[in-house]
């Protein structure tokens, strides 16, 4: 491999040079004595004093970067040693704790200590006999990594910098003389040095809270070392908490022996993550395997073997692995793929409470290969159970020479308890609250073996506790906040960052600050109804998620809502399901509730300030005397899949402006498949600019009882696949007085009403639909759709037909392009086509397909200038909501397809 690729040494390490030798090593140039350096400053580093270096080290040139002095470590160590936090600890070349069974050590490692190749062909191993003491902790684990990392030239696909760790010990592997096995001497890889032996219970120590990263160089021809490799280790060995990361070969890998792990994590590694073979029958809990984020090379996340050259060698693999959640990527090529489990060889081995998941492009989830390991799986000797798959491609099925099929894999697999195929939703790694993973896990601590801790749940999470933060890398981006802000609670993460819980009344300020994300736990409202006043403040690229139905965000009276997101980075409240790649639909969660002080006409008018509606979804009651009430900033803000029916025959809209006043912003806002309405004003004065209602199971724009503000650039497309869909607008006065005042006359200008053919006993696409005594002022409309759609402008109710017959309610420079174009009557001597017709501006066209192209207008009707109007309103090019020259939905929105 190209040496180039493996040591991509950064700028700032100018005292660092490759050297041409045949191993890759790195020369640490220290500068001429003429030229003398400043040990303090990274920019010109030095040697350390020798004096800082124990006598089994040398000093080390210094690093850019690298404030710590370096100590240099060689050859082998033949009595104990302590590598302390306070010094950088450099290998070079094969470094080895102990000769094989003789000049025994102890090489103790303290935390937050950080040991690093300077080269690609360096390595750390235990021998026979001796130990590695690393015990990190939580908050100081103990690093094993790359000159590269050191001086900060690594990158998510980085790899092979550095050998790795091997640990060699004296426990028995299929490969040794099973008559002889206090002399086996089996040859480790990479030139590591013998292991095996009749120990089982041996002890090469303690790896705890350790991390090894970017290593896995080929330190022999086509001998790559695995992050860690445990040959021939005995069960007095502890390891616990241990992470290999964007290893070139193998995570970790048993050759034989009896250990244990508990709390392993393998991620970004490009061969098998979880490898054994050569009759390892040790056990395992509580395993994160994680393929590549950026689909970069990955094979499988357990790959098990017995022995290669004998599927029958005694003792058989046969672990017992317990909690494991393995997360593949969508990498393939013309050697290998992201896969889920492979076992083969002769493997036998218990396997329970796993989870294998992974996206489209992920190969075979579960593959027995060989007639060995077929025969255990059909004798009970290799198990699987309360397991789940999830991928596109669950089962593999092997076959013999003429092509037979040996074992039905699905049969096999669904045959045994508490298997299941199907969604684990899983936010990242973590089950979401409804998975089938928690409550069904098979308790191996009391059914298998007491080593094992007591479980109720399938794969390596609880959905409660993460017991990979504070010591792992790349699991938890660097950009999250380290605390939840205040007024929140931390629980669980469902989605890889740290995720706080807003949960029933917010009495205070608080501020949803970007670096982690927000979960609704109920009903949350800001502030209490005209009492205790609160501010809701969402920094941009911030996401907030109903974690179940009934969740939503309500703005109470007096107090108000900043969600001000970028077109970069939007802000977004969503449902559990999107947030985890679960499928999306369209009620997963609640919504979002703003209440004002702003009137409608459902208030007593004589006694305005008194004013007390109370709001749909028991939300909290609005309305007042205010028409300039603010409750706001709505800006660059996202709701999608929404609506849940959080009372009986009461589902929300995805935003509900309940007498919110013209004080309040809102620009740049999308709802996207809302089971209920997408945006519906109740009264009020508020106004609303580029507006985006897509895929909504009702009305996408719905008024009623006396709203009076204004909209320009409204975006309505109903679901391309032809989904449940109503009005593009429905607006009403008020439902039960069509003569109550204030009467609802917003003035809406630019709107694009995009229809489909959906249609049912109930409702059907439609286009605008004016009732209830409703006024408005309508202007720059373009309404299309395709073949099937429903009628594109329709009037109802005396009232409403009233006022348009007079000239009150008008409707010009627009544009009806539908199939079914117009329906009812204005009054006894003109139809709605009538009037459209006969308003300034206005004309029909053939089809949609003559108006627009996707979402953008191509017809060249003239628009009315609104900004003559009123300030509010700018002046448009065209008709419609969208001109292809000036697309402002690009960048923000979701569903539109362009």
């Amino acid at each position: 491999m190209a040496f180039a690729k493996i040591l991509k040494l950064s700028a700032m390490a100018s005292a660092l040079a490759l050297a041409g030798c045949g191993g890759g090593d790195i020369v640490i140039n220290t500068g001429s004595s003429s030229n003398p350096t400043n040990p303090t400053n990274p920019t010109n580093p030095t040697t350390p004093p020798a004096s800082v270096c124990p006598a089994f080290a040398k000093q080390g040139a210094a690093l850019g970067g690298v404030t710590k002095p370096i100590c240099e470590i060689s050859g082998t160590l033949t009595a104990d040693a302590t590598l302390t936090a306070n010094i950088a600890w450099a290998l070079s070349g094969k470094v080895a704790v102990g000769n094989d069974n003789a000049n025994s050590a102890v090489l103790t490692i303290e935390p937050g200590t950080t040991v690093f190749g300077k080269s690609g062909a360096d390595y750390l191993v235990i021998a026979r006999g001796s130990q590695i003491r690393a015990v990190g902790t939580s908050s100081s684990p103990i690093v094993f990594t790359s000159v590269n990392d050191m001086i900060g030239s690594v990158n998510e696909d980085s790899t092979a910098q550095w050998g790795g760790l091997v640990l060699l010990g004296r426990a028995p592997s299929n490969k040794c003389d099973a008559a002889a096995l206090a002399s086996c001497k089996i040859e480790a890889e990479g030139n590591a040095g013998p292991y095996g032996g009749d120990k089982p219970e041996d002890n090469s120590g303690i790896l705890k809270f350790v991390q090894v990263k970017y290593a896995g160089f080929e330190v022999l021809t086509d001998n790559e070392l695995n992050g860690i490799t445990f040959a021939g280790v005995g069960s007095g060995t502890t390891v616990d908490y241990i992470q290999v990361h964007n290893n070139l070969d193998d995570g970790v890998e048993f050759f034989g022996g009896t250990v244990n792990a508990k709390h392993v994590v393998l991620t970004g590694n490009r061969d098998d993550s979880l490898d054994w073979a050569d009759g390892w029958t040790g056990k395992m809990q509580h395993v994160l395997i994680q393929h590549s984020k950026t689909d970069a090379k990955a094979n499988r996340g357990i790959e098990a073997d017995n022995q290669s050259g004998n599927f029958s060698a005694t003792p058989l693999s046969k672990p017992q692995i317990a909690n494991i959640t393995i997360l593949g990527n969508n990498y393939k090529s013309a050697d290998a793929d992201s896969e889920g489990i492979l076992l083969r060889a002769g493997t036998a081995g218990e396997i329970y409470n796993a989870i294998i998941k992974g996206p489209a492009g992920m190969g075979e989830c579960l593959e027995i290969e060989t007639p060995q390991s077929v025969q255990h799986a059909q004798s009970g000797a290799l198990l699987m159970r309360n397991s789940i798959i999830d991928c596109k491609e669950p089962f593999k099925n092997p076959k013999d020479a003429a092509g037979n099929t040996l074992l039905d894999v699905k049969a096999w697999f669904m045959a045994q308890p508490g298997n299941m195929a199907t969604d684990a939703l899983l936010g990242g790694y973590m089950p979401a609250s409804t998975s089938p993973a928690l409550k069904n896990g098979y308790n191996v601590s009391n059914f298998v073996d007491a080593w094992f801790d007591d479980v109720d749940y399938i794969g390596a999470f609880d959905g409660v506790s993460d017991w990979t933060k504070g010591w792992t890398f790349g699991l938890h981006p660097a950009t999250a906040i380290a605390a939840c802000p205040a007024g929140t609670t931390e629980v669980a993460s469902l989605t890889g960052k740290l995720n706080c819980e807003l949960k029933g009344d917010i009495t205070s300020n608080v501020t949803l600050v970007a670096g982690a994300d927000y979960v609704l736990n109920g009903r949350v409202r800001i502030g209490v109804d005209n009492t205790t006043a609160a501010t809701l403040t969402v920094q941009p690229g911030v996401t907030v998620y109903g974690r179940s139905g009934a969740d939503f965000l309500v703005v109470t009276r007096g107090s108000k809502i900043n969600a001000e997101g970028t077109q970069q980075n939007p802000i977004t409240f969503t449902s559990l399901q999107d947030v985890i790649g679960a499928p999306t639909a369209a009620g997963q969660w609640g919504g979002m509730v703003l209440l004002g002080k702003a009137p409608s006409n459902k208030c007593d008018q004589a006694n305005l300030a008194a004013c007390k509606i109370e709001a749909e979804g028991n939300a909290g009651p609005y309305g007042g005397a205010d028409v300039n009430d603010n409750s706001g900033v709505l800006k660059y803000v996202r709701v999608k899949h929404a609506g849940y029916e959080v009372l009986q025959d009461n589902e929300l809209n995805g935003i509900t402006f309940a007498g919110v006043g013209a004080g309040t912003t809102v620009s740049h806002i999308q709802v996207h498949q809302n089971l209920d309405d997408g945006v519906e004003f109740f009264g009020g004065t508020v106004n609303v600019k580029y507006l985006v209602l897509t895929s909504n199971g009702d009305d996408s724009l719905d008024w009623a009882d006396g709203w009076t503000g204004k909209g320009q650039y409204v975006l309505v497309k109903h679901d391309a696949n032809n989904g449940e869909a109503n009005r593009g607008i429905e607006a009403d006065n008020q439902s039960s007085n069509f003569s109550a005042t204030p009467v609802s006359n917003p003035t809406i200008a630019n709107m694009t009403i995009i229809g489909n053919s959906y249609k049912s006993a109930e409702k059907d696409s439609e286009g605008v639909l004016l009732r209830a005594g409703t006024n408005a002022q309508l202007h720059n409309f373009v309404i299309a759709g395709p073949t099937g759609m429903g009628e594109c402008l329709e009037i109802e109710t005396a009232q409403s037909q009233a006022l348009a017959a007079s000239g009150a309610l008008v409707m010009t420079h627009s544009v009806i392009g539908c199939p079914e174009p117009f329906k009812g009557t204005v009054s006894a001597n003109q139809t709605v086509k009538q009037w459209f017709e006969g308003q300034q501006g206005n004309k029909t066209a053939a089809d949609q397909a003559a108006v627009l192209n996707g979402i953008y207008t191509i017809d060249t009707t003239t628009p009315k200038d609104m900004s003559a109007v009123n300030s509010f309103f700018s002046k448009s090019a065209t008709v419609g909501a969208v001109d292809a020259s000036s697309d402002w939905t690009k960048g923000w929105t979701v569903g539109l397809g362009q």
